[in-house]
């Protein structure tokens, strides 16, 4: 329910807006009172003059109301009048979770989903209204579509108008129809077929226009945002549009240099360890990466980080040939300071 309050020592920056605070006031006391409200609905403004209780120059206290706040522009949400209130109304957004493997995030993937929303009621055709019957005007607020409220306090009046809750703020009743119980919509199932494009992240969204809530009295439905989470990968890791892996070759590999197998999302690729390539070097493998958003032909790379193993036991026969490497090194060093 929406409510906008206001007191009258409200500050007046519009120009005529504190002679239309005086007359608002006195159309508030007609509203509230049920003996004012009883002659003005008879008689008019006449038969308020006519039995001595004063009233501003308005005709209808609620248009002037709203016309108060019109001047405003539209402040509390009020402005526009009756017609406003029964104007077409936009359906809500609906929500879907949905979850990718990392391939699919990748590369993109077609994905039939099945979703709950509010459809438009076949029955009454999204009128709300029991077929055959027609509305008429809501009892509780007279067809105004809201109600008001007065308190008295020491600082003024306090004025209070809200939505009426028995007709909604439409200003109008109908026997509600079976099917829908008078909402208008009903809820469906449906499966719909989506595009995932290649590059989508976990926390990516993807709109699809139209695939929400069916709008009221003819408005139009609201969208589809469907949100995206990635599965990670046991191998691969993903830093934006770049994939990460981690390459473990041996400390001779490492020195003599030598080709590895390394898994890559389009497959196994042959990748060529440089001689004397040290722990911690990374290699870069060019468009193996992640497509980029909206631009598929447009893609990361592939990080390799090398790993060298060092062994943290020798054979009898690895120490003695590396002991030798070890003296021939010293050698070679020895000679190189002459």
């Amino acid at each position: 329910m929406r409510v906008s309050s206001y007191v009258s020592c409200f500050c007046f920056r519009e120009p005529g807006a504190e002679q239309k605070f005086k007359d608002i006031s006195n159309a508030y006391e007609v509203l509230s009172d049920d003996e004012k409200r009883a002659i003005y609905d008879k008689y008019g403004e006449a038969g308020l003059k006519g039995s001595g209780m004063g009233t501003g120059d308005y005709s209808n206290p609620f248009d002037l109301f709203e016309s108060l706040f019109e001047g405003f522009g539209g402040m509390g949400g009020m402005g526009g009048g009756r017609a406003a209130r029964n104007r077409p109304m936009q359906g809500d957004d609906e929500s879907y979770n949905l979850v990718l493997n990392f391939k699919e995030a990748v590369f993109g993937v077609e994905k039939e989903i099945e979703i709950t929303r509010l459809e438009g009621c076949n029955t009454c055709d999204g009128s709300g209204a029991k077929p055959g019957t027609k509305p008429t005007t809501c009892k509780t607020c007279g067809g105004q579509g809201q109600v008001v409220s007065s308190t008295r306090t020491p600082l003024g009046i306090f004025q209070q108008v809200s939505t009426c809750n028995t007709c909604g703020g439409t200003g109008e009743f109908s026997t509600p129809c079976k099917t829908c119980g008078g909402d208008g919509r009903v809820r469906k199932t449906k499966r719909i077929s989506l595009k995932v494009p290649a590059g989508v992240d976990s926390g990516s969204r993807l709109r699809v226009r139209s695939e929400g809530n069916a709008g009221r009295r003819g408005g139009p439905p609201g969208d589809l945002y469907v949100f995206i989470d990635v599965l990670s990968d046991s191998v691969l890791k993903r830093d934006g549009t770049n994939i990460l892996y981690t390459c473990k070759v041996s400390y001779i590999d490492a020195i003599l240099g030598t080709t590895v197998k390394v898994p890559t999302v389009d497959g196994v690729v042959d990748l060529k360890i440089p001689s004397g390539t040290q722990p911690g070097t990374t290699l870069v493998m060019s468009k193996k990466g992640v497509p980029l958003l909206g631009k598929s032909n447009a893609r990361g790379d592939q990080l390799v980080r090398v790993q060298v193993e060092i062994p943290k036991r020798l054979s009898s026969d690895e120490r003695k040939l590396i002991e030798e490497l070890a003296n021939l090194n010293k050698a070679e060093l020895a000679n190189s300071r002459r």
